[in-house]
């Protein structure tokens, strides 16, 4: 990969130097996962960051035999920054839900590139805080309705990962169980919602290729408004 793809694809990486951008990429290790793998198991947590290439995955608590989805990441994000930093254990794991790419970086060789470019520790500190404010709107908004709250996920997703098209904002077509959990709503809830938005023409799920197209994208954003 080139650095200015890498650069482009990853905002976490738009401020460092291209040295750090070279460093990175000669250290890396490319991965690839069908869909339904387990990308990162629960033990494997403080090994390494990764960066999602390409694809969609979903970070999961697991106990026992139950699990939940808690996240829902696609391309340019990157996760297990967290426990290389503080050394915890993890009772969570990443599962692909399409295809993915990712690029790993070991636990010692990503806090190198740390201290080696400070602009590229700051970002890391900004997004982090963004993730941290994500997460309050979320604790805000339990108390919403969960139509409210189905909109504000899917108006997420697709201002972190969507792409434009004539159609609409493109995001992947999640499972509604997945989508559920991370809403903090009940499948039942998810399906006549989102079957009410595609009533209204908001949206529209084309099965064949794995796609939610957000038609009403200001519709939807004035709804998730609705706190």
């Amino acid at each position: 990969m080139q650095i200015e793809v890498f650069s482009d694809i990853f905002p976490l990486m738009s401020t460092a130097n291209p040295q750090t951008l070279e460093w990175l990429l000669n250290v890396a290790i490319e991965h690839e996962y069908p869909s339904g793998r387990a990308v990162v198991m629960e033990d494997a947590w403080g090994n390494a960051v990764y960066f999602l290439v390409s694809g969609w995955v979903k970070v999961r608590r697991t106990n026992g035999d139950d699990s939940v989805a808690l996240a829902i990441l696609g391309q340019g994000d990157f996760f297990g920054e967290m426990a290389v930093l503080d050394e915890s254990p993890r009772s969570t794991d990443v599962i692909a839900l399409s295809p993915v790419k990712l690029l790993s970086v070991s636990r010692e060789r990503f806090i190198q590139i740390l201290f080696k470019d400070p602009q590229l520790h700051h970002r890391m500190l900004q997004l982090m805080v963004r993730r941290l404010r994500q997460i309050n709107l979320r604790l805000q908004m339990r108390s919403s309705p969960p139509a409210v709250k189905l909109a504000h996920t899917l108006v997420s997703l697709s201002d972190s990962y969507g792409k434009e098209s004539a159609e609409g904002w493109e995001i992947f077509n999640i499972p509604f169980k997945d989508l559920a959990e991370v809403t903090e709503i009940s499948i039942d809830e998810t399906t006549k919602i989102m079957e009410k938005l595609h009533e209204k023409g908001w949206l529209k799920i084309n099965s064949a290729n794995n796609t939610i197209y957000l038609v009403n994208f200001k519709q939807l954003m004035h709804l998730a408004g609705k706190v």
